[in-house]
């Protein structure tokens, strides 16, 4: 059973065959059986599959739990490849790359790379659509 939520709502409950999603340490994947784990989630594209259908999400960070056969996401925000607006993400993407460019202090420059992260993962999430 995977669920992902995130504050403002409950992005998916469903079962599925495997999740891969993205680990701060790297990337990982649960299968049923699975041990117990807590661990950090970065920025990035989780995937799962059910059956031979492969979906993608959009994860900007947070924590996954695995836990009896369950997968729970609690991720800051999350957003299915249908959700995404390419042209906004493009153009966030812009924005932040620009962003990085002009930036002028460390904490400007840090803010517009999680802003990148962000639009990068929308748009790998929505061109695998």
């Amino acid at each position: 059973m995977l669920d992902i939520v995130t504050p403002e709502r409950k992005v998916l409950s469903e079962t599925v065959d495997i999740v891969v999603a993205p680990g701060e340490l790297g990337e990982f994947g649960v299968l049923p059986g699975h041990i117990p784990f807590l661990c950090k989630l970065k920025i990035g594209e989780l995937r799962y599959r059910v059956g031979g259908a492969l979906h993608h999400v959009a994860i900007m960070g947070g924590y996954a739990e695995v836990l009896n056969n369950q997968v729970t996401i609690l991720a800051t925000a999350a957003e299915e490849a249908s959700e995404i607006d390419i042209m906004r993400a493009k153009a966030a993407r812009e924005r932040a790359e620009r962003r990085i460019s002009e930036s002028r202090d460390k904490l400007e420059f840090v803010r517009a790379q999680a802003a990148l992260q962000r639009a990068m993962a929308r748009l790998k999430v929505a061109e695998r659509q």
